[in-house]
C-alpha cells in the first residue's frame, strides 16, 4: 500500500511536467472505455431493475409509487452508479494492468525500458492514470442511464407504474449537485484504480506465480480502498439535512 502510495506522488509529479505518451493514453482508453461498455451496462441494467423491483412493492403499498423512480435516480446518481462501475473497473482492467505491468517485470522488460531511457511511470503508468481519471466518469453516466432504462421497464411492466410519472419523477429527484458529485466519485475511483494495479504489477516478484499474486492482491486492495474512499466522499459532499424528497414532492 505504500508502494501505491508513493507512486500516486511520482505520477503528480509527471503531469504536472507534462510527460503524457499520447498513444499509449489513447490505447488504455480504448482499453478502459469501450471495451468495458458492454459488461458495465448491462450490470447496470440489472441493478437498476432489481432496485426498483425492491422498492417499488413496499413503496406502492404505501401509495408512494410515484416517487420510485426519483428514488432509484437518487441512489444510481450518488453510490450505485459509480461504485459499482468502479468495481466492474478495478475486476476487468485493474487485474489487466497488474498482470500486464507484473509480467513486464518478472520478464525484465521493464529493466529494458530503463536501459532505454525511458521512465516506465511516463510509459506505463501515466497513460492508464489518465485513460481511467477520463473514461470512468463517461462509463459512470452511461450506467446512470442504463440503469434508469431498465428501473423504467420494470416499474410500467410489472408494477403498472406510468412512465411520465416515473420520469418526472427522477427529473425533481436529481438536483445539479447529485451528477457532479457522481463524476467526482468516478474520476477518484478511476485514478485509484489505475495506481493500485499499476502498483503491484512493479512490484511483481516471483515469476508467474507472483503474478498471479500480484493481480489477486491488486483487485481485493482496489476493492476494499473504492469502498473506503466512497464512505468519506460521500461524507464530505453530503453533510447535513437531505431535501431530494422535498423537491420530488
Amino acid at each position: 500500500m505504500l508502494a501505491a502510495i508513493f507512486l500516486g506522488g511520482q505520477v503528480i509529479v509527471h503531469l504536472l511536467r507534462w510527460r503524457i505518451h499520447r498513444r499509449n493514453t489513447l490505447e488504455q482508453m480504448a482499453t478502459v472505455g469501450p471495451d468495458s461498455l458492454f459488461i458495465a451496462l448491462l450490470t447496470a441494467v440489472f441493478v437498476g431493475a432489481v432496485f426498483t423491483i425492491q422498492v417499488a412493492r413496499e413503496f406502492i403499498t404505501f401509495g408512494a409509487g410515484n416517487i420510485v423512480g426519483g428514488v432509484l435516480a437518487v441512489a444510481l446518481t450518488r453510490e450505485l452508479s459509480p461504485v459499482l462501475t468502479a468495481v466492474v473497473l478495478a475486476g476487468r482492467v485493474g487485474s489487466a494492468f497488474a498482470a500486464e505491468i507484473g509480467t513486464m517485470r518478472v520478464t525484465e522488460q521493464i529493466d529494458a525500458l530503463l536501459m532505454l531511457k525511458t521512465d516506465p511511470i511516463d510509459y506505463l503508468v501515466i497513460p492508464r492514470v489518465i485513460a481511467c481519471c477520463l473514461m470512468l466518469p463517461i462509463l459512470t453516466l452511461l450506467s446512470l442511464v442504463t440503469g434508469m432504462l431498465g428501473g423504467l421497464v420494470i416499474a410500467t411492466n410489472i408494477y403498472n407504474l406510468s412512465d411520465t410519472v416515473f420520469l418526472d419523477s427522477a427529473r425533481n429527484f436529481l438536483g445539479t449537485w447529485d451528477i457532479v458529485s457522481a463524476m467526482i466519485k468516478a474520476c477518484c475511483f478511476g485514478i485509484l484504480v489505475a495506481i493500485i494495479g499499476c502498483s503491484w504489477g512493479l512490484t511483481t516478484t516471483g515469476g508467474a506465480k507472483g503474478v498471479g499474486q500480484s493481480t489477486t492482491t491488486a483487485v481485493v486492495t482496489a476493492l476494499l480502498i473504492i469502498f473506503i474512499t466512497n464512505f468519506f466522499l460521500s461524507w464530505i459532499m453530503f453533510q447535513g439535512t437531505g431535501s431530494a424528497l422535498l423537491q420530488g414532492f
